[in-house]
C-alpha cells in the first residue's frame, strides 16, 4: 500500500510523515490554508529527499508556476488535474500523477495510475468509494478525499486501491498537522494491508 500525506506546511509534519513511513510527501502549490511557495517547499522537503516521493500539488497551474516549481522545488512527481496535463509543458523525465474528481468521464485509454479525489481537494470531503471501486479493477488508484486513521482501513478494504492520500484529516487545525494523526493514519493503512 502506497501511503501520501499530504499538505504538509511544517518540519515536524515532514519528520512525522517520515518516522510513520510514508512513501510520499505533498507539498501544495495551490490557493489554500497549505499552499507554498516553491522555495518554501525546497527547505521543507530537504530531509525527505531520497527517503519519500517529494509530490507537488497543483490544481489548474499556469505555466510559469510549474516551470518554477520544477526549477526551485524538483519534485519526484508533479500532481494535477488530469484536464490541466494537455495544457502544460513537462518535462519527459518528471512523473504525474493525473487526478480524477467523482463523476468523471473518461474514455480511451486510461493512465497507468491516477489519484481519485472528492469534488474538492484538501476540503475533507468523502470521495465516492462505489465508483473508485470501479476504477481500481482498470487502473491503479490512489484514493483520496476525507481519508483519515479512523477510516482508511474501511476505505481499503472497499475500494482495493494501490495508494491512499490524506490531507485535511491529518490536521489539528487548517493547514496543520497533527503528528499524532499522521502516525495513526499511517499505521492504520498498514495495517489493513498485512
Amino acid at each position: 500500500m502506497w501511503v501520501k500525506v499530504c499538505g504538509v506546511t511544517r518540519a515536524d509534519a515532514v519528520a512525522a510523515a517520515l518516522d510513520a513511513g510514508a512513501d510520499a510527501v505533498g507539498f501544495v502549490f495551490s490557493p489554500s490554508a497549505r499552499q507554498l511557495t516553491p522555495a518554501q517547499a525546497a527547505t521543507l522537503a530537504a530531509p525527505a529527499r531520497g527517503r519519500a516521493t517529494c509530490v507537488a500539488v497543483t490544481l489548474h497551474p499556469e505555466q510559469a508556476l510549474v516551470d518554477e516549481i520544477i526549477r526551485i522545488f524538483q519534485p519526484d512527481l508533479l500532481q494535477t488535474d488530469l484536464a490541466d496535463l494537455k495544457d502544460l509543458k513537462i518535462p519527459a523525465t518528471l512523473a504525474c500523477l493525473p487526478v480524477l474528481r467523482g463523476n468523471a468521464t473518461l474514455r480511451g485509454i486510461w493512465p497507468a495510475q491516477l489519484l481519485f479525489e472528492g469534488p474538492r481537494s484538501g476540503s475533507g470531503e468523502l470521495s465516492d468509494w462505489a465508483e473508485a471501486a470501479q476504477l481500481a479493477r482498470l487502473t491503479k488508484i490512489i484514493l483520496a478525499g476525507g481519508l483519515s486513521g479512523l477510516n482508511v482501513a474501511a476505505a481499503i478494504r472497499t475500494v482495493h486501491p494501490f495508494g491512499v492520500d490524506a490531507s485535511s484529516g491529518l490536521e489539528s487545525e487548517p493547514g496543520i498537522k497533527s503528528v499524532e494523526k499522521i502516525s495513526a493514519f499511517v499505521s492504520a493503512a498498514r495495517a489493513a494491508t498485512r
